[in-house]
């Protein structure tokens, strides 16, 4: 059995206005994360780590932002379609682990239908799905409200 880890890094920047698609699902915020797609940062994080983890590349190099097929696109989609590409490879998910960066808005009471979300669209148990949220402690780009980040780990095999 083959077994490899890949990691994933996304940030989008916080827009008044707009709507704030996390982990597949809107979270209510009077601010929303600015992108070619709708822009969910922690999904564009898990696709990064899933790619890497197959050596096949990363999500601008399937999904481009000069592409306009992928204007507005709900992000859901793009993740499903990585999960396509790494099972006709042979890949299966193992586990996923992926933090949220942001001062605002407050998403814990939402990372259970994250975490629902996420495993109906890569077609694993809710189990093998961890999402975690924290601040930055009013530091950096997160911490003064200016965007989010989300960093992913997962763990593929074949």
């Amino acid at each position: 059995m083959k077994i490899r880890t890949g990691i994933g890094y996304d940030v989008h920047q916080l827009k008044e206005g707009l709507p704030l698609w996390l982990g597949g699902i809107q979270v209510p915020h009077t601010k929303g994360l600015v992108g070619h797609s709708d822009a969910d940062v922690l999904i564009h994080a898990i696709c990064d780590a899933l790619l890497g983890a197959a050596a096949l590349g990363d999500i601008g190099q399937h999904f481009p932002d000069t592409d306009p097929t992928y204007k507005g696109i709900d992000s859901k989609v793009l993740l499903k379609n990585v999960c396509k590409l790494l099972t006709s490879k042979g890949w299966q998910i193992g586990n996923v682990d992926a933090i949220l960066c942001m001062q605002k808005p407050k998403v814990a009471t939402f990372i259970p239908q994250m975490r629902q979300t996420l495993a109906d669209v890569m077609q694993i148990d809710i189990d093998d799905i961890s999402v975690k949220a924290t601040t930055t402690e009013h530091l950096g780009f997160e911490g003064r409200e200016e965007g989010i980040s989300a960093i992913a780990n997962v763990l593929i095999n074949k």
